[in-house]
């Protein structure tokens, strides 16, 4: 059986009596779309998470003036998730079926029609039921991933899944700004979701007019696994888990870090936003600059393990930093981690994965990391309650953990 070569060129990756060989039959360059394609996903994709971002400054306290307590907040924000698990799996099947441009415009329809929702909901039910069509439809990520593995070789893969993750992170990061913007007109919560929902129609009219179709569809697809299949692989498996670990350990962060920040350093609400603009501003340069040339070096596999490692470093040592200045530090680290990890273990799921299940098995991975969200807010929530530092150190056995398991996929020397 041939072997598959790594995207940096350092690491191929051998299954061994696997019913479902890791091939990678990318498009041949005379086949791809101009890659002027790409960065119509990466503007899509970013104009998507911008307007998902506008909302979040306003969300918690318009949900505390519907009534929210603590725990119907979390659910609030889990609900999203939960339905984003069903989701992204489907969605990611039918890109399969139908080509990936038709299932990103749905997606991005059905995010406009849950930003018009959301700014009707007078009652916190109507809310949750609108956080969870906009968790239904929210597959555009696992979407513009298998759009991006459509149109690039293995070699370079890792470097233009970065260049997606930093997409992303521009949107979470400048989104809070401009909805700290419409806060700041007095228009509310409501005027964030109209604002959001006008991006995000607009997006999809761009899209619709320049997006092109990198993957024609499959008029007679083969039967498609679950996430219960997709993990028993035994190349692809760990993979996945260790996508799991690495969102379950670093949105543990996310959920308790303003309580943390106050709690240790008396930081508000303004000082904490800073703090995230920071944190994203990291994981942008890392995805955007750093991921293609280290993978190209290095290897995709050597560059997650070590994103893995510095996320459980970083982790066990956030809640002990002896000055802000220290902890900020230590989260720049963690930032940093992230952003390795995460695009290279995206293009590993991609590499180690047929073409025509691209958007299936991304969907999966997509899917395993809503559950992480999901469960990950609920679980860290707890644990604060008993030690601040224990949410953080539970993230970083189960960072050590993921670093671990991708150490276990089949390789063997390139040649």
């Amino acid at each position: 059986m041939p072997t598959l070569p790594a995207a940096g060129g350092r690491d191929t990756i051998r299954p061994s009596r696997d019913p479902h060989p890791p091939i990678d039959h990318a498009m041949p360059p005379t086949d791809r779309p101009h890659r002027a394609s790409l960065a119509v996903v990466y503007l899509v994709v970013f104009l998507d998470l911008l307007g998902f971002g506008i909302i979040l400054p306003s969300l918690p306290y318009f949900a505390r003036q519907l009534g929210a307590s603590g725990l119907l907040l979390g659910i609030l924000f889990t609900s999203y998730s939960l339905a984003q698990l069903i989701g992204a799996a489907f969605l990611g099947r039918l890109s399969d079926r139908f080509g990936r441009r038709p299932v990103l415009l749905l997606s991005l329809l059905g995010a406009t029609l849950a930003m018009v929702a959301s700014g009707l909901a007078h009652a916190l039910p109507a809310l949750v039921l609108a956080r969870a069509l906009a968790g239904l439809f929210g597959g555009s990520i696992a979407t513009a991933q298998a759009y991006v593995a459509d149109v690039t070789s293995p070699e370079e893969r890792a470097r233009y899944m970065g260049l997606l993750g930093a997409s992303i992170g521009s949107g979470f990061v400048f989104g809070p700004v401009l909805g700290a913007g419409v806060l700041a007109l007095g228009w509310g919560f409501p005027g964030s979701a109209f604002v959001a929902a006008g991006l995000s129609a607009g997006n999809l009219a761009f899209a619709a007019v320049k997006l092109r179709e990198s993957h024609p569809g499959d008029a007679a697809p083969q039967r498609r696994e679950g996430w219960l299949a997709a993990l028993r692989r035994p190349h692809l498996g760990p993979v996945l888990a260790a996508i799991f670990l690495v969102t379950f350990s670093f949105v543990g962060m996310e959920t308790t870090f303003a309580f943390f920040s106050a709690d240790r350093f008396g930081l508000s609400e303004r000082d904490f936003a800073l703090v995230l603009t920071y944190a994203g501003l990291v994981m942008i340069a890392v995805q955007g600059g750093l991921v293609g040339r280290l993978t190209r070096r290095f290897g995709v596999r050597p560059v997650a393990v070590c994103g893995g490692l510095l996320m459980a470093a970083a982790l066990a040592a956030l809640p002990f930093g002896p000055t802000l200045a220290a902890t900020l530090a230590v989260l720049g680290a963690l930032a940093a981690g992230q952003g390795l990890a995460v695009p290279s273990l995206t293009t590993l799921v991609s590499q180690l994965s047929d073409r025509d299940e691209q958007g299936t098995v991304l969907g999966v991975s997509q899917s395993l990391a809503s559950a992480a969200r999901a469960s990950g807010p609920l679980a860290a929530g707890a644990l604060y309650d008993l030690h601040l530092a224990a949410p953080y150190l539970l993230g970083g056995v189960l960072a050590l953990l993921a670093a671990g398991l991708i150490l276990t996929a089949r390789v063997a020397p390139a040649g």
